[in-house]
């Protein structure tokens, strides 16, 4: 499978959301933004200003990630203190459009929004805000840190692409490019279903130099990675060019794109969890 693919399940296409009932979870209330767009508002207990963070799930993924890894991180974050947005791209898991309308722009103008919403909550401290993006929502995220630079406190990455064009390429291949080229539209094959991409995806791709938005990132910055990932190879470059105060690189040997999240003995994801959280507990 490939490494922006892993996840336990994905929602595409789905209809126009009109109404949502509030989270069962305590703390949790399910919220719609702008252009139908879902997501997971998680906010500590109290009435005062709390710092918050939001996060962007992977490609073709949907808002509490694979094996629940951001519905544990929320959990996490508002056990010190902190609340926390996951939101499901459009097209994705519960929001409105379709996954075939795929672009960097689109998932970039759905982070901007939820930086939007959570600036205009009033349990929320516009003042200190972050952002976590896995995988290919690690590059959105440095997008949105970069684009609202004077709004993104800390950001904080967990596997990033660091070249979309060429991290998608090394994913699905030449051919699948050449074929949204010649045809307008490509297939890609999860297995147990198809994803269709139309050319305008590709293309996108290309738009956004993320070395550069990094580097021009003056908040606080950690990237993490597991060394046996191809993001592993962006980890040290980036936040050693990234002008960023404080930053940390974090290699963790042996683990792969999840973390072995759906390993039941060796799974890594709990020490990534725990310092994420502590990182945005000091940065925010």
């Amino acid at each position: 499978m490939h490494a922006l693919f892993k996840r336990c399940a994905v929602l595409v296409g789905v209809g126009v959301i009109t109404a949502l009932p509030p989270s069962a979870i305590a703390g949790e209330t399910v919220v719609t933004l702008e252009n139908g767009i879902v997501g997971t508002l998680n906010l500590p207990d109290g009435t005062g200003k709390v710092p918050a963070v939001l996060m962007l799930h992977g490609f073709a993924g949907s808002r509490d990630e694979v094996a629940s890894i951001y519905k544990r991180e929320a959990d996490t974050l508002a056990a010190k203190g902190i609340g926390s947005m996951r939101i499901d791209f459009r097209g994705f898991g519960e929001s409105n459009g379709n996954a075939e309308d795929l672009t960097v722009d689109s998932q970039l103008q759905d982070a901007l929004s939820g930086l939007a919403f959570l600036k205009g909550n009033q349990r929320v401290d516009a003042a200190r805000l972050g952002v976590l993006g896995f995988s290919l929502g690690g590059g959105i995220a440095i997008l949105a840190a970069d684009r609202e630079s004077a709004t993104v406190k800390s950001l904080v990455t967990w596997s990033s692409v660091g070249d979309f064009h060429k991290d998608m390429v090394g994913d699905v291949g030449q051919k699948v490019f050449d074929k949204a080229a010649s045809r307008g539209v490509a297939v890609i094959d999860f297995g147990d279903h198809q994803l269709v991409l139309k050319k305008d995806f590709f293309d996108s791709l290309d738009r956004f130099p993320l070395a550069a938005a990094i580097a021009r990132y003056r908040g606080a910055y950690l990237a993490i990675a597991g060394a046996g990932d191809f993001s592993g190879a962006y980890v040290e470059p980036f936040v050693a060019s990234s002008a960023a105060n404080p930053k940390e690189a974090l290699m963790l040997p042996g683990e792969d794109h999840i973390y072995h999240a759906l390993s039941y003995f060796s799974s890594g994801v709990e020490p990534v969890i725990a310092k994420t959280a502590d990182w945005f507990s000091k940065t925010l």
